[in-house]
């Protein structure tokens, strides 16, 4: 009897595309099982991938726009997601406001800005959608969402009643927020925010802290952005009677989490968990003998909402085996495997050379899975 495989990876950063990942291991079963059956999941977490991995799985389309990019000087073309008959969107913040997209010496959250988010948000709108998926991984912007908001309508005024710049260095400049021009339909729309992160908004463990250093921020940055967000969130609990600063994952994207859920009425998921609520992958691996994941790297933080860890746990509670295989197997890696990994195999060969690593990785991963499969099928 044929044995059946659900194929579920995330994209192996630089070197693989999900549907990449998802061909190679194909490649490596039938070369062992020439009459398996493949069910192949575009997966992500809500960072780079997820609108692919949505329009994949969905058999969706992409809409190609052209919007404000993380500097207001230019402009990027890009695309969004529509699922579910035209009634869904799906958006990634960094197709338009990604770290990818500006060279590291330009990177700078005083001047970043998240206005191409909030006009992709626009052009979903544009479409008559009825709900929107937003993944916030991969952002060069720390704003609150701010740029988003002035897009969607929303002025913020400073003490002369001048309206402010958009940029997380202007935050701070903001005395009055003007909301009758934000866009109505936002109040008959779902937001879902799609993260994997669960930072708050302010402090140490926030989105400026945490994050602005790799965004570009120095030590001096960091403090004024914080600062700066905290100035912002004040202002929004006194005018808008509302304090999402603590929320769980408010802090994502540069505070984009916190600027959609106080200003789009925005409820923030677990990128992973709504990619397998979307996808139905439950009901994929209840027909599995075998689940196949994997991703970049598995360590000890793929247990805090990253793909393969979300696959294992739908995995474990059908009873079904879960082989991850990665680029580079980190440490911690020990308690995975109370948490549903059956193993966990890198795909490149002790001291391996990164330059090969990277160029050649579907044939590593095919070949990988060929030695799994070979001592599995014994």
């Amino acid at each position: 009897m044929p044995k059946t495989f659900v194929l579920a990876p995330d994209s192996f950063k630089e070197s693989m595309t999900t549907e990449q990942a998802c061909q190679a291991m194909q490649r490596g079963i039938e070369k062992l099982c020439t009459d398996a059956i493949c069910i192949s999941v575009t997966m992500a977490d809500g960072g780079e991938g997820t609108v692919d991995a949505l329009v994949s799985s969905l058999k969706g389309q992409k809409i190609a726009c052209e919007v404000t990019g993380p500097l207001l000087v230019k402009k990027v073309k890009t695309y969004f997601g529509l699922v579910d008959e035209g009634k869904t969107a799906v958006i990634e913040m960094a197709k338009a406001n990604g770290i990818h997209l500006i060279e590291f010496a330009q990177r700078n959250p005083l001047l970043t800005t998240t206005l191409g988010t909030g006009e992709m948000i626009k052009a979903a709108l544009d479409l008559g959608v009825s709900k929107i998926i937003i993944g916030l991984g991969g952002s060069v912007t720390n704003d609150a969402g701010a740029g988003m908001v002035q897009a969607l309508g929303v002025k913020f005024l400073d003490a002369h009643n001048t309206e402010v710049a958009v940029g997380g260095g202007q935050l701070d400049q903001i005395r009055m927020i003007d909301t009758t021009g934000l866009d109505s339909r936002l109040k008959h729309t779902e937001i879902l925010i799609a993260s994997d992160v669960n930072n708050p908004l302010t402090g140490i463990n926030g989105a400026s802290y945490v994050f602005g250093p790799q965004k570009g921020a120095t030590a001096e940055m960091v403090k004024i952005l914080d600062n700066n967000l905290n100035h912002f969130a004040d202002v929004v609990e006194q005018q808008l009677g509302i304090n999402y600063r603590e929320i769980a994952g408010a802090g994502a994207a540069g505070g984009l989490g916190f600027g959609l859920m106080a200003f789009a009425g925005a409820k923030i998921r677990s990128g992973v968990e709504l990619v397998i609520e979307q996808t139905k992958l439950a009901e994929k691996i209840a027909q599995a003998d075998y689940v196949f994941t994997g991703e970049g790297k598995i360590d000890f933080q793929t247990k805090f909402g990253k793909t393969p860890f979300g696959v294992a746990q739908v995995a474990k509670r059908l009873n079904k085996p879960v082989i991850a295989f990665a680029g580079l197997v980190g440490d911690g890696i020990d308690e995975l495997y109370d948490l549903g990994f059956t193993q966990i195999v890198g795909i490149n060969p002790p001291n391996f050379d990164l330059e090969d690593a990277m160029q050649n990785a579907e044939m590593h991963l095919e070949d990988v899975v060929v030695g799994v499969l070979s001592k599995l099928e014994k």
